[in-house]
């Protein structure tokens, strides 16, 4: 019994963070009609950092090695920093489920970055249930691209946002071997924060004249997608490979435009409907592979 559970928290833990990112694009199209890109984002990572530090405070975590301090640098500013202004400007110009698709080739980089960098290979199941993924993924996307509020601009930052969180998910998967799944996310969280405090001044000024909802979704995005969901995202990527989580994150496009057609009354085409369909086919056959050999990251857990 207790193995199975051992077993099922990675899997788990992966779902919870599809379901909080998938209301993250929701979130952010909400909150985006009061807030700008950059003040947005230094909101809901302040709101992170403090409730993660008071956590990291009382597990005493110690402070990484020398050696770990660049790539959670780069981790920081990449993930929690560039990629959070881009796609919340991203989202001003696309609708939730459309941003959701576009960021959904991140895994098809991280897959690819992981197989070189990492040196996960390329696993039938998992090169086979990408692809079927991707086919949804590309689905979703034709199906939503014909909305009025689609345009060019939108896209190319969504892309941008997809590649600076596949670089850093290849940075972040060797540290949780070495840093635990909670003090990196706080870190990087914090380092992210400090990259966006130019937008200080202009988040004060925003705040002032926000509605109640608005600062709401802003608590919410800190609490939810961030602290919790970075830090199960950490806690599985330690326990699996970096392709497999990637592909598990095909499952956040169709939960999008769920809550996008329920919260912000986005209905999704048919077709939209058919593409999701086809990304949670993908994820189980991806998830469905086991390595031979556990990496060492996989292989030690955390505290």
């Amino acid at each position: 019994m207790e193995k199975r559970l051992s077993n099922a928290l990675p899997l788990i833990a992966a779902l919870t963070t599809v379901v909080m990112w998938a209301a993250a694009f929701v979130g952010i199209r909400a909150a985006g009609r009061e807030l700008s890109a950059g003040p947005l984002s230094l909101g809901r990572l302040v709101v992170a950092s403090v409730v993660l530090g008071i956590f990291v405070a009382l597990r005493r975590e110690r402070f990484p090695q020398r050696r770990d301090w660049l790539p959670i640098v780069g981790l920081g500013v990449l993930w929690f920093g560039a990629y959070n202004v881009l796609l919340n400007e991203g989202e001003r110009h696309v609708d939730a489920g459309t941003a959701s698709m576009v960021v959904g080739v991140g895994p098809l980089l991280i897959a690819i970055l992981a197989g070189v960098f990492l040196r996960e290979g390329f696993p039938r199941p998992l090169v086979a249930g990408f692809a079927v993924a991707f086919v949804g993924a590309v689905t979703i996307g034709i199906a939503t691209s014909s909305s009025p509020s689609t345009n060019a601009l939108g896209t190319l930052l969504c892309l941008g946002a997809a590649l600076a969180y596949a670089v850093a998910v290849v940075l972040q998967k060797p540290l949780l071997s070495r840093v635990s799944a909670l003090e990196l996310t706080w870190l990087a969280c914090t380092i992210g924060a400090i990259a966006c405090l130019p937008f200080a001044p202009q988040l004060i000024s925003e705040l002032r004249v926000a509605s109640g909802s608005t600062i709401a979704w802003v608590v919410f995005l800190g609490l939810g997608p961030t602290a919790l969901a970075f830090t199960t995202w950490a806690y599985a990527l330690a326990r699996t490979s970096a392709g497999k989580m990637g592909v598990t994150t095909y499952l956040v496009p169709p939960i999008t435009i769920l809550l996008g057609w329920l919260m912000l009354s986005e209905v999704p085409p048919w077709l939209a409907i058919v593409g999701g369909a086809l990304c949670l086919v993908g994820v189980v056959v991806a998830r469905n592979w086991k390595p031979k050999v556990k990496s060492p990251a996989a292989a030690s857990p955390q505290p």
